[in-house]
């Protein structure tokens, strides 16, 4: 079992380096586009993208104009830049030498939707990388 995404999980991270593409926009990093995705507003966007760390593009997420369908797409936005991140083959490779491990997102910052903070939590982020895995894997 992998319970964190740091150390040599890191790449697993959504904040590891790794070009996406949301809605015609390119981000360096996962965090970057899911967090743009939030808003419909392009100004917000813009600033989403053109943040210098994941970290800060996650704060700023925290502040956009929430589009109105966000809780029902989420989970379905995270898939599809999880899925383009996973494309890239050196990517995939580590993916896919994670074996049949399953992939706990460990936290200590109380994300008991994405991940698990002590003990608590749905692993969504997790299940979704597993999910990726096993559809490369064949």
């Amino acid at each position: 079992m992998i319970t964190s995404f740091r150390g040599e999980f890191e790449f697993l991270s959504n904040f590891s380096p790794s070009e996406v593409e949301f809605e015609g926009m390119k981000f360096s990093t996962v965090e970057h586009g899911f967090q743009s995705a939030k808003t419909l507003d392009l100004t917000e966007r813009k600033l989403i993208q053109e943040s210098t760390t994941p970290g800060k593009s996650k704060r700023l997420g925290r502040k956009v104009t929430l589009r109105p369908d966000w809780e029902e797409i989420k989970i379905e936005v995270m898939e599809t830049l999880l899925r383009q991140k996973f494309s890239i083959p050196e990517l995939k490779e580590k993916l896919l030498s994670t074996g049949t491990q399953t992939l706990v997102e460990g936290n200590g910052w109380g994300d008991t939707f994405w991940g698990v903070c002590e003990g608590v939590g749905r692993n969504e982020l997790g299940k979704l990388l597993m999910k990726i895995r096993g559809e490369v894997n064949n």
